[in-house]
């Protein structure tokens, strides 16, 4: 059964965020170290230099504009650009380099995400909607962009800069430092509201935007049962309200900037006030130069500079962590379906039998779908599964295919339990194909192969023509180079079913399972399809779950499931002989007689 752990959520409670966290961010950079420590050389540069401009202003008013030195003044303009011209040379240096160490950094994130979802159980999807992780992969990884290519790599420029032009703002004037400092418990008390709000606020805002992702996919794949049922204004007002949500979250953090920024500005416009107040009286009575108090002026408010950078740095840092929170729990996810840590057992071929013994199984602690379940499969033999629905039979491929673990019992291939067999080992000995065929955005030739290059043209060629899909298939533009829409919209359902057994025949696993393949297609397709089977079975182990009774006449064997449990078995003339739930399906497809008393749910 899942644990806990294996549900993805978007709500966190709130504190502060781990050490872990904030080391596997750390670790993104980890292999770019060099040029991490580089970008904070060069903001350190950037920092010193932003201190030679206002100095360059102060002597420019005491030496050379008090006693009208026209040259000095001239000389210190020219300074004074080269100093914002080379500033401007570190900048467009530094932008390039956090943007391209930031880029890799989310590209290895990325890749790191894709390749675990490729890992994790069909469970966990289950449980977790499409929409939701599609915001992990996209949003969220680009929160972490913008920490990378706008905070960390700089942090270190931001705070050298704060304490220099403290240290020179004592050096010059203790007093007039000492009132621009009586500012700073007001700046440091906001600066804490600020982040205790603001971390909340970016959890939430994550969160919504997750759900209105979710339900986003939800609703553009569903769309052609939203417009058969008229369902566009419920699904619009779903969509109003989540809507509403994700922009109540934002203003939320709206308001935490609008009324910080405005503090830091005003607590900022009191220090000059009080620059103003001192140093002009201090100039009045000879103390201090204009040349200084103009240096404070602009120390003062260079000083509150790097405390507002740092707090928008703050705030893509909360952004970032609200994010990364979500991404490392996903990542953190462990797959329940592994090889077995004794060691995994690697089969080619089928050589004996599969044997279901007394398999029980539920999704998620719910009741029992399978009670009991024991059944064998002989090699080179074709059984057919037939019941009501909900009785289990689609259950019964699903644990074969291992996509889940029995709950109790065992599913043995070779008498060996499946869970000692190599993942990938045991899902090339067994190919299933399913009702709902998934055809990828490509060419023809490319589904029928999955994009393995080892299968040459020549066999998708002939494995289309076996399962009678190549007369189709010529038809259309472009033959095999033909390219497919999203879930192959362009194609008949039965058409997709015909490409879904080329691919099984060109992919040549030894046990080959239909589940309901035959379900939702015409009278013509079916008659393709089981002249296809009749090849496509010819020395193979088949397991075929069925809807349509016509199509499993032939099998070796036929089990009747009822509410998880085998009730019947036996060919299809000895099933008719039992006058059971087999013989009363046949009699209700086939339009024969059925007392209204003989239902089949009974």
């Amino acid at each position: 059964m899942a644990s806990d752990s294996f549900i993805m959520d978007d709500v966190h409670p709130g504190g502060k965020p781990t050490a872990r966290v904030r080391w596997q961010l750390l670790s993104l950079l980890r292999p770019y170290w060099h040029l991490v420590v580089l970008s904070s050389v060069i903001s350190l540069a950037m920092a010193g230099l932003q201190l030679v401009g206002p100095y360059l202003v102060k002597l420019t008013i005491d030496r050379y504009i008090a006693v009208a030195n026209v040259s000095g003044v001239v000389g210190m303009s020219l300074l004074y650009t080269g100093v914002a011209l080379l500033i401007f040379l570190l900048e467009f240096f530094q932008g390039l380099l956090i943007a391209w160490v930031g880029q890799q950094g989310m590209r290895r994130l990325r890749q790191q995400l894709f390749s675990h979802l490729q890992h994790l159980d069909v469970r966990f999807f289950d449980r977790n909607p499409v929409g939701r992780l599609l915001t992990r992969i996209t949003s969220d990884v680009q929160a972490l962009n913008e920490l990378f290519s706008q905070g960390v790599m700089t942090v270190a420029g931001d705070v050298f800069l704060l304490f220099a032009i403290l240290g020179l703002m004592f050096y010059i004037s203790v007093p007039l430092t000492l009132l621009v400092l009586i500012t700073v418990p007001m700046l440091m008390l906001s600066g804490y509201l600020f982040s205790k709000y603001v971390r909340e606020a970016y959890r939430q805002v994550r969160s919504a935007l997750s759900h209105m992702n979710a339900y986003l996919q939800e609703a553009i794949g569903g769309i052609r049962t939203i417009v058969a049922y008229n369902a566009q204004p419920l699904v619009e007002k779903r969509f109003v309200e989540l809507n509403d949500t994700f922009r109540a979250a934002n203003m939320q953090t709206v308001f935490c900037h609008a009324v910080f920024l405005p503090v830091v500005e005003l607590i900022g416009a009191v220090a000059v006030a009080l620059i103003i107040w001192y140093g002009g009286l201090s100039t009045l009575n000879g103390s201090l130069t204009i040349g200084t108090v103009v240096l404070f002026i602009q120390y003062s408010q260079r000083l509150f500079q790097p405390v507002k950078d740092l707090s928008d740095k703050f705030n893509i840092y909360q952004t970032a962590i609200a994010a990364a929170e979500r991404l490392y729990k996903l990542l953190e996810t462990k797959p329940q379906i592994v090889n077995s840590s004794s060691g995994a057992h690697r089969l080619h071929n089928l050589k004996h039998e599969i044997r279901f013994v007394n398999v029980w199984f539920a999704y998620d602690d719910q009741e029992w779908v399978l009670k009991g379940t024991s059944f064998t499969i002989k090699r080179g033999e074709t059984v057919a599964i037939v019941g009501p629905t909900g009785s289990g039979k689609s259950t019964i491929v699903s644990l074969l295919a291992r996509f889940y673990d029995v709950s109790r019992g065992r599913i043995l291939v070779d008498n060996i339990d499946i869970r000692d067999i190599d993942l990938q080992s045991l899902r090339r000995l067994v190919t299933v194909v399913s009702q709902d065929v998934f055809l990828f955005s490509g060419s023809i030739a490319d589904n029928i192969r999955l994009g393995n290059s080892s299968i040459p043209l020549e066999r998708v060629v002939e494995c289309a023509r076996l399962v009678n899909a190549a007369s189709f298939i010529e038809r259309l533009p472009q033959g095999y180079n033909y390219e497919i829409r999203e879930r192959g919209a362009t194609l008949s359902v039965g058409q997709k079913q015909l490409l879904a057994l080329a691919r099984a025949l060109a992919f040549d696993a030894p046990v080959l399972v239909l589940d309901e393949a035959t379900a939702n297609i015409d009278t013509e397709t079916e008659r393709l399809i089981q002249d296809a089977l009749d090849k496509l079975l010819v020395g193979r182990t088949a397991l075929i779950v069925a809807h349509r009774l016509s199509t499993i006449q032939k099998a070796n064997r036929i089990l009747v499931v009822h509410h998880g449990r085998i009730v019947e078995e036996g060919t299809h003339e000895e099933l008719l002989k039992l006058d059971g739930i087999y013989k009363k399906l046949y009699e209700l497809q086939f339009n024969l007689s059925l007392s209204p008393k003989q239902s089949v749910l009974r």
